[in-house]
């Protein structure tokens, strides 16, 4: 039997071209933007990020495909395809990576060694501890 990269949910969300959200969206089904997200997106689905589409703020998700831009990390746990008109300021972490030419994308990407959103999350690096001062005299 083949292994299905979509999820179970056949709900599909739907932020149109013209329309601007501000605010957190969670959902367990798919979400395509075609509009602009100012938020935080978290979905156990797929996130279609379609030619006009914008996102700002960090995207968790099962599957993404992405052909407008995301102004911030993105985490996903399975597939992350960029297509060639995406763009990407900001940290990707993910398990498969996909990059057509043309895409540009500015940041670090981290490939998770898991299918797993919660392993997929970049990890500030340890600041130096700091050496207690000794008293003066």
């Amino acid at each position: 039997m083949g292994k299905f990269n979509e999820t179970d949910n056949t709900t599909i969300n739907l932020i149109s071209n013209g329309t601007e959200i501000t605010g957190d969206v969670k959902s367990n089904g798919d979400i395509r933007i075609d509009g602009v997200l100012f938020g935080n997106l978290n979905t156990k689905g797929k996130v279609v990020i379609g030619p006009t589409g914008k996102a700002k703020g960090e995207v968790f998700c099962k599957n993404s495909e992405v052909s407008g831009t995301i102004e911030g990390k993105i985490c996903v746990s399975q597939l992350l395809t960029l297509k060639a008109d995406s763009k990407i300021i900001g940290d990707i972490v993910t398990f498969k990576l996909s990059i057509e030419p043309g895409a540009k994308f500015t940041g670090n990407c981290k490939m998770s060694e898991s299918e797993n959103n919660e392993a997929a999350a970049f990890t500030k690096p340890k600041e130096p501890e700091k050496v207690p001062e000794k008293p003066g005299k």
